[in-house]
């Protein structure tokens, strides 16, 4: 049977890790899994909150890994990258703004033998999705648009979290960015892999607000589009 290796890179979440990792746990995935965390050089008590989970829950398949300087999202998922033992690989964020429960619903498309690749969509399927920030829902869909234009995917959520891979698509993709521009790489990458199937979830979104921790801006919005052109036009 299959294994799912559940990445999760985690920085400045000493508030929500624990409470995050039990619910990881809680799922029924069908499959074994492991959970793989690695703390981004927090500052905030995570590390703390981290070292005491393998113990807490000694019934599961949990590892710690810790960068001793901070170094962003990107990086963070290439070292549990390096870490996984699994044929299915997803990657959770630590912020609790997406439900881990909703998994199963992405690993089905793979599972049924139709998919390689399931990203998930806070913009398709009906689900639950708190209502914040305007602006940054419409960068969101236009750098998925701009993303779709390069990838000739009909993607609806590029920035989504949620992105599940069989091993087999990863191990065949080199990634090298270090902060959020993870997600327009992993994208440009995918598209281009021979053969590969790519589906897409809707999955439900408990956004937060800066003051509850949120961490995205301005700043990670132009780098982002500057991933969608230097990984599907500069660097082709």
């Amino acid at each position: 049977m299959a294994m799912l290796s559940i990445v999760i890179p985690v920085y400045n979440e000493a508030d929500t890790v624990r409470t995050l990792v039990g619910r990881v746990l809680s799922v029924e995935y069908g499959l074994p899994f492991e959970v793989i965390l690695v703390d981004d050089a927090s500052t905030d008590g995570t590390a703390e909150v981290l070292a005491t989970l393998p113990n807490e829950f000694t019934d599961f398949d949990l590892k710690v890994f810790t960068h001793g300087h901070n170094r962003g999202k990107g990086a963070a998922v290439r070292t549990g990258l390096k870490e996984v033992r699994g044929e299915l690989v997803i990657v959770q964020d630590a912020d609790l703004e997406y439900n881990p429960r909703e998994i199963p619903k992405l690993l089905k498309p793979v599972l049924d033998g139709e998919a390689d690749v399931v990203f998930g969509s806070r913009f398709i399927g009906g689900q639950s999705r708190r209502v914040l920030y305007f602006w940054h829902s419409v960068a969101n869909q236009w750098l998925t648009l701009v993303s779709n234009m390069f990838t000739n995917l009909n993607q609806t959520d590029m920035e989504c979290c949620y992105k599940l891979f069989r091993r087999e698509v990863v191990d065949q993709i080199s990634l090298v960015e270090e902060r959020f521009g993870f997600e327009p790489e992993v994208t440009a990458k995918v598209a281009r892999l021979p053969g590969v199937r790519v589906f897409e979830v809707g999955v439900s979104y408990a956004g937060r607000t800066y003051e509850q921790g949120k961490k995205i801006g301005m700043r990670d919005g132009v780098r982002a589009l500057w991933c969608v052109l230097k990984y599907n036009v500069w660097s082709r």
